[in-house]
């Protein structure tokens, strides 16, 4: 039996600190838990499912051990955005709405309120410096599974005594096509513009251990995330997430041939693959019986 009431407790945000670039318009916003947080409003221009697909696609991203940055529900209240003059959505046309109250989406800030550098673009010869570039093979494969429809987008963070960053993979909101919740695979969306971060892959090996968590995944582990949905972040329909989980089940067993087609593409995004790699087989994997409906 469904339960209808979404219960979980939100971070309240007490101040906003200032708006952020982007499509979404989100805003900086300080967290009642003393944390910032990066927050996507439901009335946001790209689509109100964009909140659901941060918080899925995130959530199973840490879930495989990718470096994503920290997510929860975060409430706003009605106060604060009557008294703050910066929470507006600008639709063009002059049009500027208010920021919507209620539950939102929220990231926390990479590189919070610690004093240390963080940047969204590296030269060339930084980039083979990432500490974690090998990540951007496992973050390729959660792209292809997800059906991210936009270009990987990733932060890059180092501490004051620290000289190589670290890659931290954010804005996950147009995976399942944004709105559409549908997958029409392509090979060259949901990869990172430079390939220069692909050099490392030599073959299915380099994919690990990601891959196969991805692959063998538990249904459980899937359902738990959607629960964490609140509905009125999709419409409330329970069966559209449903269907959404049940697709993402099934596609598990098509990771691999989806990062074949990238690869094979005329991108030619690993150089130091050998034609001659071996090709791995993927598991079996279980039936529909797997797939049952969450409880809400």
């Amino acid at each position: 039996m469904l339960r209808r009431r979404w219960r979980r407790l939100a971070v309240l945000a007490v101040q906003a600190i200032r708006r952020m670039r982007g499509g979404a318009q989100s805003q900086l916003m300080l967290g009642a838990d003393g944390k910032l947080w990066v927050v996507k409003f439901q009335n946001n221009p790209q689509h109100l499912r964009v909140l659901a697909n941060e918080l899925i696609a995130t959530r199973l991203a840490a879930a495989v051990g990718l470096t994503v940055p920290v997510c929860d529900v975060m409430e706003v209240t009605d106060w604060l955005v009557e008294h703050t003059a910066e929470m507006y959505i600008e639709l063009g046309r002059g049009e500027k709405p208010r920021c919507s109250a209620g539950l939102q989406f929220g990231s926390q800030y990479v590189g919070g309120l610690m004093p240390g550098q963080v940047v969204d673009y590296l030269p060339e010869g930084q980039m083979d410096e990432i500490r974690n570039r090998d990540e951007f093979a496992g973050m390729l494969c959660l792209d292809k599974w997800a059906g991210n429809c936009n270009g990987r987008q990733a932060v890059f963070s180092r501490g004051p005594r620290e000289r190589k960053y670290r890659a931290t993979f954010i804005d996950q909101g147009f995976c399942f096509n944004a709105g559409e919740w549908t997958f029409p695979d392509s090979p060259l969306r949901g990869v990172y513009a430079r390939n220069q971060v692909y050099t490392g892959v030599t073959g299915w090996s380099s994919f690990e251990p990601w891959l196969s968590r991805m692959e063998t995944l538990e249904a459980g582990t899937l359902w738990e995330i959607a629960e964490g949905v609140p509905p009125e972040w999709y419409g409330g329909d329970l069966s559209t997430i449903e269907r959404l989980m049940e697709k993402m089940l099934a596609r598990r067993g098509r990771i691999r041939d989806l990062v074949g087609s990238f690869r094979t593409s005329s991108r030619e995004p690993f150089p130091n693959w050998s034609a001659r790699a071996k090709m791995v087989v993927p598991r079996q994997f279980a039936g529909h019986d797997e797939m049952g409906r969450f409880v809400m």
